[in-house]
């Protein structure tokens, strides 16, 4: 009998860069170990990873919308744990092949390279990268042309019901969002040296430029917390609204939001919450849910709509 646990948590690579006061700090830090505890209760044997990239792993040598790992390593940036992640190579080789039988194109990778938006929730919430098998998909977040909310639920929905089938207790992670944007920067407005970056010599960056990147964000981290101007301002308006149409199991309702307006309402980087669709959908594909441990605050100094949320089988 396959059982379900699904949670959905922002990530930011400036957690310990640029922190907010401690009060905050022991707030976000008591409602992961809360998501922990229930994920330890679960007692999950396999995960499945819905995660946008920050052009660390994919390029725009060849950009898919969307990719499923058959193996891969997390490069530790910002100071995330590095190293393999433990993929299970002949599942997630069906669960790739099931999705294209559904009329979802998604790219496979047997060399897949990840960042912090893998990696963190993996440490957060599970204290590791290779204790469970975890099946990593990837959802293009950033680098335009970006897939739609629709095509991210039918993604969602296909993995979904590859997972019901398998008699396992699945963990459903989905990482990324809500409203915002940091100096993520952009193809069409990119120099010389950085578009070159970003269609691939990007992969293995020299110490000196991954260090000035890093820098970079921390600068703007902090920029924006004494001026928030500086960058596109969060919307914890949206973000509580997209939290609830969620839970409610609206998750269609979004298929009509374009991308254009999402950046224009909550910020570039807001796209990754379709790794939030896709986990959502995924989860509906084992029957009704109904959500625990919600959590949400605007955290400046991680230029982040910060949420967390947990799902379940709801109760008959």
């Amino acid at each position: 009998m396959a059982s379900v646990y699904m949670h959905c948590l922002s990530h930011s690579p400036l957690v310990g860069y640029v922190d907010p006061e401690q009060s905050v700090l022991d707030e976000v830090n008591g409602v992961i170990q809360q998501a922990r505890q229930r994920i330890e209760a679960f007692d999950p044997e396999l995960i499945i990873l819905f995660s946008p990239d920050h052009y660390n792993g994919f390029f725009y040598d060849i950009m898919p919308s969307f990719c499923i790992g058959m193996a891969a390593h997390a490069i530790g940036d910002f100071g995330t744990l590095a190293g393999p992640l433990n993929v299970p190579k002949a599942l997630a080789e069906e669960c790739a092949t099931y999705v294209l039988s559904k009329g979802v194109d998604a790219a496979v990778s047997y060399t897949m390279q990840v960042d912090h938006g893998f990696a963190q929730p993996l440490e957060f919430l599970i204290g590791d990268l290779d204790s469970i098998p975890v099946i990593p998909v990837f959802v293009n977040g950033v680098a335009k042309p970006l897939p739609s909310f629709q095509r991210a639920r039918l993604l969602g929905e296909a993995i979904g019901e590859f997972a019901a089938n398998l008699n396992k207790r699945v963990l459903i992670l989905a990482s990324g969002g809500l409203s915002h944007q940091p100096p993520v920067p952009e193809l069409a407005t990119a120099n010389a040296h950085m578009a070159d970056r970003l269609k691939g010599s990007g992969r293995e960056l020299p110490d000196n430029e991954r260090h000035a990147r890093t820098q970079r964000v921390v600068d703007a981290a902090v920029d924006f917390v004494q001026d928030q101007t500086t960058l596109h301002p969060l919307n914890p308006e949206w973000d509580q609204s997209f939290m609830t149409d969620l839970a409610n199991g609206d998750i269609q309702k979004l298929d009509a939001m374009n991308n254009q307006d999402l950046s224009d309402i909550a910020g570039k980087s807001t796209h990754e919450v379709k790794t939030w669709v896709a986990a959502f959908a995924a989860m509906s594909a084992f029957g009704p849910y109904q959500t625990e441990g919600r959590y949400y605050r605007e955290i400046p100094e991680w230029i982040a709509g910060f949420g967390s949320i947990s799902a379940t089988a709801a109760k008959h």
